[in-house]
């Protein structure tokens, strides 16, 4: 049980922090369909400044060392640098948008499709190769929190909430999930977030009111951008071991389809997360699941075909949308350029 809850927040946590990625833009009133690109770029970066950084003395000798706080800065840094970028990368989705009025699903389909074959060019410049990994090591014996990291001998037992919550996991996972939760309540709970979401359902009102609705939706859409490279690098680090391909196995598409069953609200986004979260935990390790700890693994007996199971989590989203969609609300001024002059 230990492995299936850590499995399943390793693939929750990005798609959590990719669909409130969304849910900025659109309440903003612009439409991110290109949140896939976005975290392909993202993860890139985040990949490609971790391998920069394994150069630098300081984190060589960490890692030689076992300092595992200078590992973890490493990661924040990496984050971070994941971040502003997927924001900078976001703003081309933004001037189309807000300054062109161009055809917003039109504008993120160009940088889903633009974002894959950019970062596969620049691996192939940069690396020589179709994969980007780093120099040395792996994610896990640069980044992952284990018992040995905090001076506790590998065989002592700490309970289930210590063996889930604190042996071989990820800062990253804990950070995002710290990051959802303030941003959500900047988008719900202070001034900014009622004037962000007002431009998405109203931005005639808004504006009336002296809102720039403008600034608004280039706000919404860079904070998006931003989390939408997080996760990208996320992703990447927890369960992709730090490489970056072109590919995030259609996490971007997934995130919309959980902020969509989420109805655009952070509470119901986290719990469909988790709901998606643990179907691709299970499509991706079903043969190495244990589900009641006898030894048995039921899933990998049950003689059906591996590719039912990789399919699974797609099947799921497509079944869950079409009995919720009609229910779901979406932000009415969304996907229509904002025209001062009209009423």
């Amino acid at each position: 049980m230990t492995f299936l809850i850590q499995q399943t927040l390793l693939y929750a946590v990005p798609l959590m922090i990719v669909a409130l990625a969304g849910v900025f833009a659109e309440r903003s009133g612009i439409i991110n369909l290109a949140l896939e690109g976005i975290m392909i770029f993202g993860a890139f970066i985040g990949v490609l400044f971790v391998r920069s950084m394994q150069s630098v003395s300081l984190f060589t000798q960490a890692a030689m060392r076992g300092n595992w706080l200078t590992l973890q800065g490493l990661e924040l840094l990496a984050m971070l640098a994941a971040a502003v970028m997927g924001a900078v990368f976001s703003l081309l989705l933004s001037f189309a948008s807000i300054n062109l009025k161009a055809d917003q699903t039109i504008g993120g389909t160009a940088l889903n499709l633009m974002a894959p074959a950019l970062v596969l060019f620049l691996v192939r410049v940069l690396a020589n190769q179709n994969t980007l990994q780093m120099t040395t090591g792996d994610a896990a014996s640069w980044f992952m929190l284990k018992k040995s990291t905090f001076g506790i001998d590998k065989n002592t037992q700490l309970g289930f909430l210590g063996e889930t919550f604190l042996n071989k996991v990820y800062l990253a996972t804990y950070v995002c999930i710290l990051i959802f939760i303030l941003l959500s309540v900047l988008l719900y709970k202070t001034r900014f977030g009622l004037r962000l979401r007002s431009c998405g359902e109203n931005p005639q009102a808004a504006d009336s009111l002296g809102i720039n609705v403008y600034k608004m939706r280039y706000a919404g859409t860079t904070i998006s951008g931003a989390l939408a490279g997080m996760g990208g690098f996320v992703y990447s680090l927890t369960t992709a071991n730090c490489t970056a391909n072109g590919d995030v196995a259609g996490f971007g598409f997934l995130a919309l389809a959980v902020m969509i069953f989420g109805n655009w609200k952070p509470g119901n986004i986290a719990a469909a997360s988790l709901l998606f979260g643990l179907f691709k935990c299970i499509s991706a390790a079903y043969a190495t699941l244990d589900l009641n700890g006898d030894g048995v693994y039921l899933l990998a007996e049950l003689g059906i075909s591996s590719h039912l199971y990789r399919m699974l989590p797609y099947l799921v989203t497509l079944a869950v949308l079409a009995f919720t969609s009609k229910k779901s609300r979406a932000p009415k001024a969304e996907g229509i350029p904002y025209d001062q002059g009209s009423r």
